[in-house]
């Protein structure tokens, strides 16, 4: 039983390093994660209007890449008219972001909500993204804010 459970925590652990290595650059029309279009794609400028009628918004939504994790690409910030930017993870880590996706106009296909995350999960993000420990350290409050769950990333552009 363990030598089945020691074989299989490998595999993971070597299809997790193996897919790290090679994800595709951000070029137009690379899609990560689950195939999706840009078509009824909704502009991140007017996504706090659709979490204001509704407490999620399930759909596409176009933005520009502002921030991806430095680690390994499992998550990636879009820019935002007011300055802060807007969290994307990824369904179950299923897939990353190459690191050359900052800049680039992306359609997420997923769900939206508004959600609380903890000082804590602010730090690793921080830490995780290559902040300096100064700046780390100064996260001292939770933070509410739109957080965007995607099954699929489409480059536009």
């Amino acid at each position: 039983m363990k030598a089945i459970l020691t074989l299989f925590l490998g595999m993971c652990v070597t299809t997790a390093t193996y897919a790290q290595q090679n994800i595709p650059s951000a070029k137009a029309g690379v899609t990560y994660g689950k195939k999706t279009t840009a078509k009824k794609a909704v502009k991140m400028t007017d996504l706090p209007a659709k979490l204001t009628s509704d407490s999620v918004f399930v759909g596409k939504v176009e933005g520009t890449v502002v921030e991806v994790c430095k680690k390994k690409g499992c998550f990636m910030k879009l820019a935002r008219t007011n300055g802060e930017p807007v969290m994307v993870k990824f369904t179950d880590y299923a897939f990353f972001m190459p690191q050359d996706i900052v800049g680039k106009t992306v359609v997420v296909e997923g769900t939206a909500k508004v959600k609380e995350t903890s000082v804590e999960r602010l730090q690793h993000f921080a830490q995780d993204a290559g902040k300096s420990k100064e700046e780390i350290a100064a996260i001292t409050k939770p933070k509410t804010d739109i957080e965007i769950v995607a099954d699929g990333v489409l480059v536009v552009k």
